[in-house]
């Protein structure tokens, strides 16, 4: 094979690439839930080693924000979250594995960057298909798969910072 031929190959080679599929990476991800919704969720948090199942139950409403319950597999909650629209963060309920400010500085920042469109922060999310995210941070990994999306008005009172979910 003559030199300038090689060069062809080689050229044609790097501008198109490998016929493998990579998953889009988004800092932004754009909005794919309807404004209000009821989405039921299941998730894998990887932390430390540690593998857990969690179950998340997501409020989300044009006017009053996004209200995120995170229980374990037997029905305790582990976490609840409220993000007004103003993106003020106010934590409903918290647990042992999941304190307060933790709740402020991870769950409602990754809250916003899957279900928000508040492009000023950096977002760590992997969108692996329209239902299937991963949170990839310092010493967490999120895998988080939507399993049903109920479009509708939610009920006001789940937007109210002042009541915690009983």
């Amino acid at each position: 094979m003559t030199f300038p031929l090689k060069c062809l190959l080689a050229g044609l080679a790097a501008i198109t690439g490998c016929a493998t599929h990579s998953p889009s990476t988004s800092t932004t991800p754009l909005p794919r839930f309807p404004s209000d919704a009821f989405i039921t969720q299941r998730a894998i948090l990887t932390a430390r080693g540690k593998q857990f199942t969690l179950n998340g139950y997501l409020s989300l409403s044009a006017a009053g924000g996004k209200r995120l319950l995170v229980t374990e597999n037997f029905g305790n909650v582990l976490a609840d979250v409220l993000v007004k629209p103003d993106h003020s963060v106010h934590v409903m309920r918290s647990s042992p594995m999941f304190r307060p400010a933790w709740i402020k500085r991870f769950v409602a920042s990754d809250l916003e960057c899957i279900f928000g469109n508040d492009t000023k922060q950096k977002c760590h999310v992997e969108t692996l298909s329209p239902t299937h995210f991963s949170v990839k941070r310092f010493w967490y990994t999120l895998d988080l798969r939507i399993v049903e999306v109920k479009p509708g008005r939610q009920p006001g009172g789940m937007f109210d910072e002042t009541k915690a979910i009983q």
